[in-house]
């Protein structure tokens, strides 16, 4: 499975793509310790960041949590993941994750990212129910979600706490499929 837009593509999580998530982690290390502080601590070296796809190949194949990839076609370089986690089969639900890199903020990948995602896991994996949870001074996240016609449901109480924070309100928004 490869989804495409511009000059990008989407693909599962591979055991090739362990120097490229460590590399990629370091990388944005500031902008992923907030709210990805478990996928930092699992990829600091080469070999933590093997471990981890292998982990995540394994999770991937067995349906319990997706791991995406984004890179940039020409140069094969990583430049965001995103994950499809916290699926329930039975209410056909998942939640997306996702974290861009740096030098591509503000570009709309990560809306075009979630817009292929979304309907892939619509027609291929059979969820009828996406969310996306993000904090309200995330904008960046906020405005991926509501690019893509999720709409917001409620506010949930601490959340989310951050590594060395107080617990944080999140928003969460929901799409159904049609």
């Amino acid at each position: 499975m490869t989804l495409q837009f511009d000059d990008y593509e989407i693909n599962p999580i591979h055991e090739g793509d362990a120097w490229k998530v460590c590399d990629f982690t370091i990388t944005n290390n500031n902008r992923l310790k907030r709210y990805f502080p478990k996928t930092l601590e699992q990829n600091l070296n080469p070999t933590l960041s093997k471990i981890f796809v292998d982990k995540k190949t394994k999770q991937f194949k067995n349906k319990e949590e997706f791991l995406f990839t984004i890179k940039y076609s020409e140069k094969r370089q990583l430049v965001g993941l995103v994950y499809l986690k916290e699926i329930d089969w039975e209410k056909r639900q998942g939640e997306f994750a996702y974290a861009i890199d740096y030098n591509f903020n503000g570009q709309n990948l990560m809306t075009k990212a979630i817009k292929q995602l979304t309907k892939y896991t619509f027609n291929e994996l059979g969820l009828e129910t996406l969310q996306i949870i993000a904090h309200k001074d995330n904008v960046s996240s906020v405005n991926v979600a509501l690019n893509n016609n999720f709409e917001w449901q409620k506010t949930l109480e601490k959340g989310f706490t951050p590594k060395g924070e107080q617990p944080l309100d999140m928003e969460l928004y929901e799409l159904y499929k049609a």
